[in-house]
């Protein structure tokens, strides 16, 4: 059975809304290489659209630092299922855009061959959190205090608590700190 796993940017006081947050090198190659360990990337249409032309357009110019076109490499080469019902259809070629249940769909996506599951994003990782369908949580914690901004789980509330195991950290030369969390 495939892992899902949601991974994530976030301030020290819970914003994940990228706009306060500078991603630097370091941080590009941590999250190039998750996605390379990553067989699958699920998205909302929000998320999708933030990442994608971006990133297959960072791929195609040279001039981009080494970073970029890593994770853009990295990218590029992993399919996605984005969830959307505005969206009719995708240009890029390894992306398949799912109108359905998101529950079934998942679990569906879990019982087939192959690497993890990587989501991004806040609403459609929300709603996996609440259904119980994320069994590992990688938080990159910046060492900022945004004061505002979208925040995890905003507006929702979980069925129980949920109970996680820290199973790895890595610090960041520039304060960052990376959580990596196995739900029990």
């Amino acid at each position: 059975m495939r892992n899902v796993i949601y991974a994530i940017n976030m301030t020290l006081d819970g914003c994940v809304d990228h706009t306060p947050q500078a991603v630097d090198d370091e941080k590009l190659e941590y999250f190039a290489q998750l996605t390379r360990e990553a067989g699958l990337h699920v998205f909302g249409r929000k998320t999708y659209q933030l990442m994608v032309p971006y990133w297959p357009d960072v791929a195609k110019d040279q001039s981009n630092t080494k970073a970029d076109l890593e994770f853009a490499r990295a990218f590029c080469s992993v399919n996605r299922v984005v969830f959307s019902r505005s969206l009719d259809a995708s240009e890029d070629q390894n992306t398949r855009i799912v109108r359905g249940n998101l529950r079934g769909e998942i679990l569906k996506l879990k019982q087939e061959q192959g690497k993890s599951i990587l989501v991004g994003g806040v609403d459609i990782p929300s709603q996996l959190i609440q259904l119980g369908l994320v069994d590992e949580f990688l938080f990159v914690v910046s060492p900022i205090i945004a004061g505002a901004g979208r925040r995890l789980l905003e507006g929702a509330s979980l069925p129980e608590t949920l109970q996680l195991e820290l199973v790895e950290s890595k610090i960041f030369k520039s304060g960052s700190v990376a959580l990596r969390y196995l739900k029990q």
